[in-house]
């Protein structure tokens, strides 16, 4: 999580061919960026669901 002008943002990096998720940059890997709590939630719910590998 970082602030950007008083706003919170969360990142994860996904490697949908590996079904890896990283809290941490990663080469190769799409960065993903919410600005909600709530959808950055739901996001990890959703690779949790699909059991994706988190790293």
């Amino acid at each position: 999580m970082t602030a950007r002008d008083g706003e919170q943002v969360w990142r994860i990096w996904v490697d949908a061919e590996a079904r890896v998720v990283s809290f941490h940059q990663e080469a190769g890997f799409q960065m993903l960026e919410f600005r909600s709590w709530e959808y950055f939630q739901a996001a990890i719910d959703q690779y949790t669901r699909q059991r994706y590998r988190y790293q």
